[in-house]
């Protein structure tokens, strides 16, 4: 969306090669690649000859971005010229240069990165309603990126048929884009209608669409409960762990997420939120407040995990200022950032174990979780205490886990009489 801009003094202008070194920056502070920077760079270079063969002064106004999207706006279907590549970027450099001309920052566009064809007639209802679900429906970042997917996929398809403009959509175009997901899975094809269905009433609401299409749309409806939790044989796990090379400082990293995981069930968006203050030496105890949940949890510090986590800290995590708990490999050894499922960890040491499964399953990092509330379970551990450990918000949601086909194990990896949760002192 392009929106108003404005200097102090109320001009609603700003001299345009500054206002571009300063986006670079900012680009740069944000750790986009150089690559993505040059792309925006070429935009904003061509918006500036623009500017001067329109005999317009060199300065930034929502009036030169919009006349620069007319003229070189690329149109659906165009077949691009030799050294016309640029104009397949022009939508979020212009975009880009917005947002830090109105603001001073920027925000990611997250359907930039998808490789989709959205028509450029339905560019700007897009942009905004990535404005309108970030700035009011306080989306987490990793939730906007898989909804501005799942919308971007529907356009695409819109394009496919011919499409132009969000306001020609009719019920039938709805129904066969719906058609095509039916082949995904229950649970995928409820949460890519939901999506849209959100999306259609924001168009009416905005009166882009005449008519509330949104109830178009069929209701999926999943029973309760009926998704079957992975969950790895315990040996299996044992595996994994053993074959950890912990004399490396990825070995070592790995091998206390891993066991964070697997011993103390916790979840990834709270594996990789923990700081050093989190830590409690003194009481054995890790205290966070879950990210998923917003609810306090106490788990304690089992010698195994302590353990882990001291030789990481002692001798595979970077001298670095942030108090991230867990960093990237590589310099400038940033925080791991949210959108990363930290699916490698898991299957890196899988396999190097070797480890095969009888069955299809999941293999990440979220199903030694699973396996941990199984063994929990087969240890006859009170369903109270295994919610504690897993600091699910309703004991309901674990009984899930009671259909789990798992064969009973001696021992929990956690003493239920250590944990606490919420009011612990």
């Amino acid at each position: 969306m392009i929106t108003d801009t404005s200097n102090s003094d109320g001009s609603g202008v700003q001299a345009l090669e500054p206002l571009c070194q300063g986006a670079a920056q900012e680009l740069l502070l944000r750790s986009y690649t150089i690559r993505i920077i040059n792309r925006y760079k070429r935009v904003w270079g061509q918006l500036a000859d623009f500017a001067r063969t329109q005999g317009l002064p060199p300065e930034y106004s929502r009036e030169l971005a919009l006349r620069f999207e007319q003229a070189y706006g690329l149109r659906d279907g165009e077949v691009l010229k030799l050294g016309q590549r640029w104009r397949l970027h022009l939508v979020f450099g212009i975009k880009v240069l917005d947002d830090f001309a109105c603001s001073g920052t920027i925000c990611r566009f997250q359907v930039e990165t998808t490789g989709l064809r959205v028509p450029v007639g339905m560019h700007k209802a897009l942009r905004e309603y990535e404005q309108y679900t970030r700035e009011r429906r306080h989306l987490r970042p990793s939730s906007l990126a898989e909804r501005m997917h799942d919308i971007a996929v529907f356009l695409d398809f819109l394009r496919a048929r011919g499409l132009e403009s969000l306001d020609t959509l009719k019920a039938e175009d709805l129904s066969a884009f719906i058609r095509t997901r039916t082949a995904r899975k229950p649970r995928t094809v409820s949460h890519v209608s939901c999506d849209l269905r959100l999306f259609l009433q924001y168009l009416f609401m905005r009166d882009i669409l005449p008519h509330d299409l949104s109830t178009a749309i069929p209701t999926v409806r999943l029973a309760s409960n009926a998704k079957v939790p992975s969950a790895w044989e315990p040996e299996l796990v044992e595996r994994l762990l053993a074959v950890v090379d912990r004399s490396s400082p990825k070995g070592k990293r790995d091998y206390a997420i891993l066991l964070l995981a697997a011993r103390l069930g916790l979840r990834l968006g709270d594996i990789k939120g923990l700081t050093l203050d989190h830590l409690h030496w003194s009481t054995s105890t890790i205290e966070i407040v879950q990210h998923k949940t917003g609810e306090p949890l106490v788990l304690p510090l089992i010698e195994e995990v302590g353990a882990a986590l001291i030789d990481y800290l002692r001798a595979g995590r970077p001298p670095i200022e942030h108090r991230h708990l867990f960093t990237n490999l590589t310099p400038p050894f940033d925080p791991i950032c949210e959108r990363d499922r930290l699916y490698r960890v898991v299957a890196f040491w899988r396999e190097l174990a070797g480890i095969k499964f009888k069955t299809p399953q999941r293999q990440g990092l979220h199903s030694l979780r699973h396996t941990l509330a199984t063994r929990l379970l087969a240890a006859q551990t009170p369903f109270p205490v295994i919610s504690a450990v897993l600091g699910h918000a309703s004991p309901a949601t674990t009984f899930i886990y009671a259909k789990a086909d798992v064969e009973t194990l001696r021992i929990a990896a956690i003493d239920p009489e250590e944990v606490c949760h919420g009011n612990a002192s």
